[in-house]
């Protein structure tokens, strides 16, 4: 611990021609130094349920839902399983019609369901708004991978005739649809925004949300992920990566199992998550619940490689720090960390050590958990649906486990990882809630959000 912390300070010192980068926050009077941006909607799509109350009663159990691909294209792969969001658990067809599903992506269809959620809990409603605030409501939602079984039937039917193929093949493949799609059903006129960030996307859609309140974009905007690339080749491809879990075939659901002695590779999920984030006056004016608070953002680059995180741990690092310099905070306000960790045996040991390094003088005390243990992980949408869990935590003083979480390899003992049951959280008198959650992408792309209970 103390070779890496020294490395990270070490680097620091030598940017810039020996200039150090200090962490400290400076007194700043601007715009958005005076806004605050809070929570008053939420919604989700998932596999662990498709409604906020039931996917935090799931979370909560410490159950898996992981499962078998039982499809013959999947027969012959190393992987042969997933977190899947299936028919029996919301009915597409009866949210939309014929002529819209053909407009639209299985990422789209989940966004627009969780938007709905997240719009009517905040009670903020396209009918029941005026001219001003559809044009100072934005939408910023983002999408890490297109539905790669979309192209090869596509494909397919090029092969037959061009006349064969979909006008809305375009419009279904393209990131920034599900933004757009729910722009277009609202009304919203505010900025119209999408991030695609690989596994980092949901996280950094949210910040640039923050940030868009905070400097006067908009007073209002749903914001989030979605992803819903399970397929014979999406598996294939991550499966060639090597990054996938291949030992709990006939155990599903001890398959995905973050920071655990014996994980072996990530499992792959869908869904979307979305957030209503508004300034806080415009919130109070309304007289609307708040839910919790944005506090800070802290984004950076691994600059090192493909898809493994960098080895020092200093991505991981500049990025939790960033986010608590945005914040004006130390990290002894931190009472809970909601890690990224995705079950690889390189990424969530170094995001672990990057954790202890982060609270030096507090790392067996700080509670770390990650939720990917019962629901896999989401992709696109794995920052934003982890940060829904977040928040709730912050609301509700209740942290997620990490399921599958039985045996603490050697360099982790003495982490507080919240193996298989929630944990009570109960900070000291006066002390909020506060939060940090990390999203990491391929690409070396890091996101970190300062999440935290609101208080007047």
């Amino acid at each position: 611990m103390f070779s890496l912390r020294s490395q990270y300070f070490g680097k620091l010192r030598g940017l810039n021609n020996n200039r150090t980068l200090c962490f400290n926050p400076t007194p700043n009077c601007s715009l958005a130094e005076k806004r605050r941006v809070v929570i008053t909607g939420l919604g989700i799509v998932s596999p662990v349920g498709c409604s906020v109350e039931k996917a935090w009663t799931t979370i909560l159990s410490g159950k898996s839902v992981v499962s078998k691909l039982t499809d013959e294209a999947y027969e012959k792969l190393p992987c042969r399983v997933a977190a899947q969001i299936h028919d029996d658990m919301i009915d597409i067809n009866a949210h939309f019609t014929k002529s819209e599903i053909k407009t639209m992506a299985r990422a789209t269809a989940f966004t627009l369901i969780a938007v709905k959620e997240a719009l009517e809990m905040a009670k903020w409603i396209p009918p029941l708004l005026d001219a001003s605030s559809l044009e100072h409501t934005g939408v910023a939602i983002g999408m890490g991978m297109v539905d790669l079984m979309d192209i090869c039937d596509t494909n397919e039917a090029l092969k037959k005739g061009y006349n064969r193929v979909s006008p809305f093949f375009v419009p279904r493949i393209l990131p920034n649809m599900p933004a757009g799609q729910v722009s277009i059903k609202y009304g919203f006129r505010g900025p119209n925004h999408c991030v695609s960030t690989a596994c980092a996307t949901g996280a950094h859609s949210l910040g640039d949300a923050f940030r868009f309140i905070k400097h006067g974009d908009a007073e209002v905007m749903v914001c989030g992920g979605a992803e819903a690339s399970i397929s014979p080749l999406g598996i294939a491809g991550f499966c060639r990566l090597r990054a996938l879990s291949t030992s709990f075939n006939d155990e599903p659901e001890k398959s995905s199992r973050p920071f655990d002695e014996s994980r072996d590779g990530f499992v792959m999920g869908e869904g979307s998550a979305i957030f209503v984030l508004e300034e806080l006056s415009h919130a109070k004016a309304r007289n609307v619940r708040i839910l919790g608070e944005i506090l800070g953002y802290g984004l950076s680059g691994d600059a090192s490689h493909l898809t493994s995180p960098r080895e020092d741990g200093t991505g991981a690092l500049l990025a939790m720090n960033r986010a608590l310099k945005d914040a004006k905070l130390n990290p002894a306000d931190i009472g809970y960390v909601n890690a990224h960790a995705t079950s690889t045996p390189i990424g969530d040991a170094i995001e672990a050590r990057s954790i202890r390094c982060l609270f030096t003088d507090c790392w067996r005390e700080i509670a770390v958990s990650s939720t990917k243990g019962a629901h896999g992980h989401l992709l696109g949408a794995a920052g934003n649906v982890e940060s829904l869990f977040t928040i709730l935590a912050c609301l509700e003083g209740k942290i997620p486990p990490t399921v599958n979480l039985e045996k603490l390899p050697e360099d982790m003992r003495g982490m507080n990882l919240i193996a298989n049951q929630f944990q009570n959280w109960r900070p000291s008198e006066g002390k909020k809630r506060i939060a940090l959650k990390n999203s990491f992408g391929f690409g070396g792309t890091n996101a970190c959000l300062c999440l935290g209970e609101y208080r007047e």
